[in-house]
């Protein structure tokens, strides 16, 4: 499985590194999508690699939905095993695990990413079928969670050599650049259109998303174009 997984990934770097890494995962997990989510102060703060346009999707989700699989996951520091979404029992997430059941996923899987020993982020596995993990597919997770770190760092590496030689320089700035940058300029827009507090134009702005069903950054691209403006009420 190490074999497997870092073939997977031998020779790329960064973000390109993450989506192969993803992509090794379905191959060998028996799961049907993967993403590699960043978690900053408790909010899914962007998509650093995936297996595909679904598995963006579904992590998007945990991001307009304020909850999921990989915030428990950061928060908790330790793996989120869900079976099945849609047993009458699992009720940890009202309106995450509803959604996903409506895009016809049942089983959820969240590994952390820690980085000298900093929880930040987490490897996202859904699967159609219900059930766990076999014994093999939750060491592989577990494996890939950990090389996942990998890709990060490679993301971080250009501006981690400039923090050495420059400490007013800011060290996440690339990483900062992968998350959800239009959906933090759009909330200002939003901010100023509305005169509300940040918190609440965030929580705006995804209620939109979620009500049309799109994505966060799509109707933030909208809210910048000037294509769309929330309305007071």
């Amino acid at each position: 499985m190490h074999d497997q997984l870092f073939a997977a990934v031998d020779g790329r770097r960064g973000v390109d590194a993450a989506d192969r890494l993803c992509e090794a995962c379905v191959a060998l997990l028996n799961v049907d999508a993967v993403a590699i989510s960043l978690v900053f102060d408790g909010i899914n703060a962007g998509t650093l690699g995936s297996s595909g346009d679904p598995a963006r999707r579904y992590d998007e989700l945990q991001f307009i939905l304020g909850e999921g699989p990989c915030l428990d996951s950061v928060t908790g520091r330790a793996p989120v095993l869900v079976d099945d979404l849609d047993d009458p029992d699992e009720r940890r997430w009202p309106v995450y695990g509803p959604a996903m059941v409506d895009l016809e996923i049942r089983g959820v899987f969240a590994m952390p990413v820690v980085i000298a020993g900093e929880y930040v982020g987490a490897l996202d596995l859904f699967r159609a079928q219900p059930g766990p993990l076999d014994r093999d597919g939750l060491g592989g997770a577990v494996l890939a969670a950990e090389m996942a770190g990998v890709p990060l760092l490679d993301v971080l590496d250009s501006d981690l050599r400039a923090a050495v030689t420059d400490p007013g320089s800011n060290a996440w700035a690339e990483l900062h650049s992968l998350a959800r940058a239009e959906v933090s300029q759009a909330t200002g827009m939003v901010v100023a259109q509305l005169g509300v507090e940040p918190a609440e134009a965030l929580v705006r702005l995804r209620a939109h998303a979620y009500a049309t069903g799109r994505s966060a950054t799509d109707v933030a691209r909208d809210i910048l174009n000037r294509g769309l403006r929330l309305e007071p009420d």
